[in-house]
């Protein structure tokens, strides 16, 4: 199967800002599971853009814009060859769990195993532990199906009930959330309960017609991947109630949220910035020669056309209107 995706993300300014340094994670990874065959990253106002690949092998895009503008518009576009989605057992072997600690025994996992920014126990995820009876039993990928229904059917999802930066504690005292708190919920327990390595992940899910998922399609997505004797590392979607499959796309990998934002950076000057994401997720039957551009809908043209549009600047002031400020401006001081 092969997807295009394309993210847009504006950020404007209340102010024009003077200068503005960014970071992105949007490139999809390339392994076993999926191979990126094309990316492109545009950026407004026009600038040098470079890369590197962190410690994880995610792709990570980095510029500074030096000069005043009033807003900063982002767009990646990407090519995706997915592989058929893996068959998974329902359970393993009776000592699949020596099994899991002599692999974690073997191999360096200890940051997916220690507390994260976002992924720290609290007395509420306790609790939630104790009702759910999260605990080592049967085996771990049977453990691990049972938590991801536990967790779906434990919380709702009511998109911008939280921010990026909300504690999970919030999630869990209105028992509502996004994608991300659900993925951090999951990961704190699997880490600090079962003690099994577990990973963040961002990205991208396709939305079809018949899917009956609770995540917007307009938007990037995340879940969770643990690692499983015999297995390797295995995608749970506690927000759809899915095994991570062909129609989960993944650009990053990380402890948590904190790791891998799709966009983190930083502006010089006196402003608040408004931000716009808009995410677009299409199959495909075939694959493109690399210097072949993407085929552009209509619709996301115009959509891209009107966020790099120039901010609406007020009409310039009368001879009247300006000795009436001036006046003003010389009561008040």
């Amino acid at each position: 199967m092969f997807y295009t995706i394309r993210h847009l993300t504006k950020f404007l300014y209340s102010n024009a800002v003077s200068e503005s340094m960014m970071e992105t994670r949007m490139h999809p990874r390339s392994d076993e599971r999926q191979r990126c065959l094309t990316f492109h990253l545009s950026v407004s106002p026009r600038c040098r853009v470079f890369s590197f690949r962190d410690h994880l092998g995610n792709h990570v895009h980095h510029f500074d814009i030096p000069g005043q503008h009033g807003q900063l518009v982002i767009v990646a576009e990407s090519l995706v060859e997915m592989q058929p989605a893996l068959h998974l057992p329902a359970f393993l072997a009776p000592d699949a769990w020596n099994d899991l600690d002599a692999l974690v025994e073997e191999g360096d996992y200890w940051e997916m195993l220690f507390p994260s920014e976002f992924a720290a126990p609290t007395p509420e995820l306790d609790a939630l532990a104790e009702r759910l009876d999260v605990r080592r039993r049967d085996d771990p990928l049977m453990v691990m199906h049972q938590l991801n229904q536990q967790i779906y059917d434990y919380f709702s999802y009511r998109p911008k009930s939280t921010k990026v930066d909300s504690p999970i504690d919030l999630a869990l005292s209105t028992r509502t959330g996004v994608c991300q708190d659900f993925a951090h919920i999951m990961i704190t327990l699997v880490r600090s309960k079962l003690r099994i390595p577990c990973r963040y992940v961002s990205g991208y899910l396709y939305h079809g017609e018949s899917d009956m998922d609770r995540s917007v399609s307009s938007a990037t997505h995340a879940w969770i991947e643990a690692l499983i004797p015999q297995l390797g590392w295995v995608g749970f979607d506690p927000t759809n109630l899915l095994v991570a499959g062909d129609r989960h796309i993944r650009t990053a990998i990380g402890r948590d949220y904190a790791d891998v934002p799709p966009t983190h950076g930083m502006f010089r000057g006196r402003a608040d910035s408004e931000l716009t994401v808009a995410v677009r997720v299409t199959p495909g039957e075939g694959t493109f020669t690399i210097d072949q551009e993407l085929p552009v809908p209509e619709d996301w043209s115009i959509l891209v056309e009107k966020a790099q549009a120039l901010p609406e600047q007020p009409p310039p002031l009368t001879r009247q209107q300006m000795m009436a400020q001036q006046q003003q401006e010389r009561e008040e001081g």
